[in-house]
């Protein structure tokens, strides 16, 4: 299971898969938005919808819950005990992901199945290495910079979050209180979907990682015809897009990538997203697409513009795709570092572009020497992870 962006669901797609190809079966439990629905229809896989549509969350068009932050997590724990519950019944293990999955452990003991907890970047399990994202309604100290006291108080805040509704469903069921919530939720060895060389766990550190690498849902699509023409009509363009980022000031974000790109003699290929980005004119060097296949698109440009997200940076380095990250929040900031320190590509510095400064970073991602690396970074990038994960999980079963 996993809720939360497209980058949540589609590598549960690819394991999905792994875990067909190898004669079991899998049931997977996401958020009901159509995209998510239609991506886990062809993997042959069972799905169950739960918890609200993240797109309409994440755009604002679900009302605001009384109870703010707090209820919306109770609700997800709630969905946890009741939909999750149900959906594992009669299967041999779980496997849960995305935000914060905090009942699903106690499912798992209700049921007498073995639980895996995986993260897809690593800057989201406790380390001394990285600094942990502030949690809603609870920032961290600003000055305080020593990361065992700051995942320490990260603790405490999923404590305050999560702690309430956890122990009440897990008293209704007979289960002892639990302590440390995301410890807990983690476990002492959570799994790490993140490619080795993009991402690897850093050692010395407490948890002991297994890191599988990056599960990969490798799609089939072909492009659009009419993006086809485009791309055949000229030089290779730059991709800009956002992903699942809702870009407050879309248009005066698309507008600032459009400048920017044609500053440097450079055609346009903006992608909608969920911010709904588009075109700033009817000029016949920008091209917008919706939902495409990345896998395929991302060969056939100069350079890929986003967001950071841990899919669309997996993606564009199997691409071989230079990159200018232009990160938002959460592990963002970390695959921007990551691009820039293997050559790949720029890290933006901080999350709203202006015309100068995503200029200066295509200088950067544009140049033959960042795209001789970019390509020399695709050739190390396994692409077995899904696999590695799917025979661990046959195997935990037995």
């Amino acid at each position: 299971m996993s809720y939360g962006s497209r980058g949540d669901i589609e590598p549960l797609a690819g394991l999905a898969v792994a875990l067909r190809e190898l004669g079991a079966e899998a049931r997977v439990c996401a958020p009901p938005d159509p995209e998510f629905a239609e991506l886990l229809a062809g993997t042959g896989a069972e799905t169950v919808p739960f918890g609200w549509p993240v797109r309409a969350l994440v755009r604002g068009e679900v009302p605001h819950a009384p109870g703010g932050v707090p209820q919306r997590a109770a609700e997800l724990v709630a969905e946890h005990f009741s939909t999750i519950a149900r959906a594992a019944e009669g299967c041999d293990v779980l496997l849960a992901t995305g935000a914060m999955p905090t009942g699903c452990r106690s499912v798992a003991e209700m049921l007498g199945i073995p639980y895996v907890y995986a993260a897809f970047q690593p800057v989201t399990l406790p380390s001394p290495h990285y600094t942990p994202a502030s949690r809603p309604g609870h920032p961290l100290p600003p000055g305080e910079t020593d990361n065992r006291v700051l995942w320490e108080l990260d603790a405490a805040s999923v404590n305050a979050l999560y702690g309430p509704p956890l122990n009440s469903h897990r008293a209704t069921h007979g289960l002892p209180p639990v302590d440390r919530v995301r410890d807990h939720v983690f476990t002492d060895r959570p799994w790490l979907a993140a490619d080795p060389v993009l991402s690897p766990w850093e050692l010395p550190a407490d948890l002991q990682v297994v890191q599988t690498g990056a599960w990969i849902h490798h799609d089939e699509r072909p492009l659009p015809p009419e993006l086809v023409d485009f791309l055949d009509s000229g030089t290779p363009p730059v991709y800009v897009g956002f992903g699942s980022m809702p870009m407050l000031n879309a248009q005066d974000i698309a507008r600032v990538a459009v400048e920017a790109v044609r500053s440097q003699g450079r055609r346009v290929l903006l992608a909608r997203g969920w911010a709904d980005l588009d075109l700033i004119d009817g000029g016949d060097d920008c091209f917008v697409v919706g939902e495409v296949n990345q896998q395929e698109l991302f060969g056939r440009v100069a350079a890929v513009v986003h967001h950071g997200g841990a899919g669309t940076t997996t993606t564009a380095t199997r691409a071989g795709a230079p990159q200018v990250i232009v990160p938002q929040f959460v592990d963002q900031p970390y695959f921007a570092a990551r691009v820039a320190q293997l050559g790949a590509g720029a890290a933006h510095d901080g999350p709203t572009p202006t015309v100068d400064s995503l200029t200066t970073a295509l200088r950067t991602a544009l140049t033959p020497e960042t795209s001789a690396r970019a390509k020399a970074v695709a050739a190390l990038i396994p692409t077995d992870g899904a696999t590695v994960a799917a025979n661990m999980l046959i195997a935990a079963c037995r």
